[in-house]
């Protein structure tokens, strides 16, 4: 960390936002730290890329725009007489930057088939640790803002809540890179509208119509984009691939795997005995480490490991069935019934090929965290109470829909 002989004030150019300054030495090594640098081998949007051929931005790009929301808020909140002290600032800003770290391969398709005892946010906060050693305490200010610790209960929000710096950059930058117009929001405005009032995060009464904006276009995302059927199969079946790689290897089979993945694959790993050795095998996993390994497992003798990992390289994904009821019994065990006897499969192997389960969809939760909006006369107002827009009171309910997966052919 010699700070004579680099120029660590550096500026990076970003398509959404332009440029974007890395505020202090500090950040910058941060940034360069091979924890944070793993980011770049990890995709935001896991298989979208799948569906819209453009999402192949990356957790390094996210956090990068995180950072620089974070500096305009700061920038915005002081110019509205809010006190934050630097350090206060430099806290949040480091604790934006480092909010997904803790993210693996594809996402969330780790947690749901080899990790499954522990979840991202919880390795986020491990590697905010394991960082706030190498750089002597440093992050500790950081970590306190991040756990909801510290007693300024808005610096808390500006990180997670229904209106933090997570996503207002999320739902830009997945608009932009997917072309889904619909989900680009004017996060500019809506950082401009923000204010704090008794210790909590307002919008005033002038941003209204960008944050309900903001709540239709997070929906239309959810169901265009995160949760579209085509993108949903091919997540259940990366998801299935790595869960019967799990099973094989559990039962003593050797498959082709980079170290730090063949780690997760032998041993059950839970929040208990992730140790600090298991976070530094952690963060030597990426997608490039499951990509090839899936490639290899095409030409494994396992008939079902090959099938999937097969069809998942070459997007030949399975038939997804959406519907806005729970399916039967009898319609699940039909299809299974079918795919048993086309491919001569165990009761247990056609889980792996046909399996249904249920996703939601809710915009806007007026349950916690609420987006209060501030009036002229000093009233303070969720804003499901305020809105004349009919669609967001409906938004604040949780959709369920319905689907089942099996093979095309």
């Amino acid at each position: 960390m010699n700070d004579k002989n680099t120029n660590k004030l550096k500026i990076l150019n970003d398509p959404i936002y332009g440029f974007i300054t890395i505020p202090n030495a500090l950040i910058y090594d941060l940034i360069e730290h091979p924890y944070f640098q793993r980011l770049r081998r990890i995709s935001q949007m896991g298989m979208s890329y799948l569906v819209y051929p453009g999402a192949h931005h990356t957790r390094f790009h996210h956090a990068l725009g995180c950072m620089h929301l974070m500096q305009k808020t700061v920038h915005i909140l002081k110019f509205k007489g809010v006190e934050i002290s630097e350090e206060e600032a430099n806290a949040l800003y480091i604790a934006i930057l480092l909010h997904d770290i803790g993210h693996g391969p594809f996402s969330h398709a780790l947690e749901k088939s080899i990790a499954t005892g522990i979840n991202h946010e919880t390795i986020s906060l491990k590697f905010m640790e394991a960082l706030n050693v190498d750089f002597k305490g440093k992050l500790s200010l950081a970590i306190t803002i991040f756990k909801g610790d510290y007693p300024r209960k808005f610096l808390h929000q500006l990180i997670a809540s229904q209106l933090d710096m997570d996503r207002l950059d999320y739902l830009k930058r997945d608009s932009f890179y997917t072309g889904v117009s619909e989900g680009n929001i004017n996060s500019e405005r809506l950082i401009t509208m923000l204010n704090v009032i008794d210790d909590e995060l307002v919008v005033e009464e002038k941003g209204i119509y960008s944050v309900e904006k903001f709540i239709v276009a997070r929906r239309l995302m959810y169901w265009q984009v995160y949760l579209h059927k085509t993108g949903l199969g091919a997540e259940k079946q990366l998801e299935r691939v790595l869960m019967r790689a799990k099973e094989l290897v559990l039962n003593g089979a050797k498959l082709p795997a980079s170290k730090a993945f063949n780690y997760f694959l032998i041993n059950q790993i839970d929040e208990a005995n992730f140790t600090t050795k298991t976070l530094k095998i952690f963060a030597k996993l990426d997608n490039y480490d499951v990509l090839a390994s899936i490639k290899e497992w095409i030409s494994n003798e396992d008939f079902i490991l090959s099938k999937l990992s097969e069809s998942l390289i070459n997007r030949i994904l399975p038939k997804v069935v959406l519907q806005n009821k729970p399916f039967r019994k009898e319609e699940v065990q039909r299809v299974k019934d079918l795919v048993k006897k086309n491919f001569n499969l165990s009761n247990k192997e056609v889980d792996y090929l046909v399996y249904n389960g249920k996703i939601c969809n809710q915009a806007y939760d007026s349950t916690k965290n609420t987006i209060k909006l501030l009036f002229k006369n000093g009233e303070v107002k969720d804003v499901v109470e305020v809105s004349d827009h009919f669609n967001i009171q409906a938004l604040s309910k949780p959709v369920n829909k319905y689907y089942l997966c099996y093979p095309k052919k």
